[in-house]
């Protein structure tokens, strides 16, 4: 039957679902702390509680509800299906690689501030972690203690000098 002779009460809204990080660009590997995987894992247990835990009182609701539990699920089965962790203790310890911790002196600034390069699914700026493929991870990959990277802005140039490094 076509969704013309619905009654308007009886449609259902169909839950918006975007994913919590940002897309990886084409061809480009998940890559993942044990960490975030973990994480991830966790969240997919949670939803799966959630679903179970529907109450189905309101069976509109519980429909509504369902859908888009699922339609988390199916994100973060994707994203979990694809990751590639990286083991950081094979990772190597006086170079920027993924998940460094890098403490770094921005410009002229007296405190040294902390970041941690890690996936996009990972990334959190309020947590001090970067994920891979930003513009500042990319400049720091590969630079060891004393090295000075340089991001260009639109209005000026920004220095990070790396302190240290640990993994």
């Amino acid at each position: 039957m076509s969704r013309g002779f619905v009654k308007e009460d009886d449609q259902e809204e169909i839950p918006i679902v975007t994913p919590d990080s940002a897309d990886l660009p084409e061809g480009v590997i998940n890559y993942m702390t044990q960490v975030g995987m973990d994480e991830l894992l966790n969240e997919k247990e949670m939803l799966i509680n959630n679903r179970d835990d529907l109450d189905s009182t309101n069976e509109k609701e519980r429909r509504i509800s369902l859908n888009y539990i699922n339609a988390k699920l199916q994100l973060l089965n994707s994203r979990i299906s694809t990751a590639k962790i990286v083991d950081l203790n094979k990772q190597p310890q006086n170079v920027i690689r993924f998940g460094a911790v890098v403490s770094l002196k921005i410009g002229n600034e007296a405190k040294h501030q902390h970041y941690q390069i890690v996936g996009v699914d990972e990334a959190d700026v309020s947590k001090g972690k970067i994920s891979f493929i930003s513009p500042i991870a990319r400049i720091l990959t590969e630079k060891k203690v004393g090295d000075i990277a340089l991001l260009k802005l639109v209005k000026e140039d920004r220095t990070f000098e790396i302190m240290e490094i640990t993994y």
